[in-house]
């Protein structure tokens, strides 16, 4: 029997709760770029297709009355989404910046590496993992 064969993560789909905060903050926060832009009429629904460094990441939807995520972060399901910085203390600076708080500064005991934790609009935990 032949093995399926995974290449890459094709994209991670986010359904927000207020999408124009949301769309604000993976855009002009995180600095993802805008792909494409769709209004779905019959969903009453956004779709925002987003890349990073040009390959694209991240559905962002926005759906009328979207369940709330049970609990945060250890509920059981998919735990966090992480990205990759190469200077931790700048980011989370620039993140305090623009009123985005982050937990405190952590050591990775396994790697040596650096990390912190933030939270989207909708509390929906992001963790900055440096390089």
């Amino acid at each position: 029997m032949n093995k399926i064969q995974i290449n890459s993560i094709h994209h991670i789909a986010i359904i927000c709760s207020d999408y124009e905060k949301s769309k604000h903050f993976y855009v002009t926060i995180l600095g993802l770029d805008i792909i494409k832009e769709t209004y779905r009429e019959a969903r009453q629904s956004y779709k925002l297709d987003l890349a990073l460094n040009g390959t694209y990441v991240i559905e962002l939807f926005s759906f009328p009355n979207p369940p709330q995520r049970p609990s945060r972060p250890e509920a059981q399901g998919l735990r966090h989404l992480a990205f990759n910085v190469n200077d931790i203390e700048m980011a989370i600076s620039y993140l305090q910046e623009n009123e985005i708080l982050t937990e405190p500064l952590r050591t990775d005991e396994l790697t040596g590496k650096r990390f912190t934790f933030l939270s989207d609009p909708d509390n929906l935990p992001i963790e900055l993992y440096e390089k």
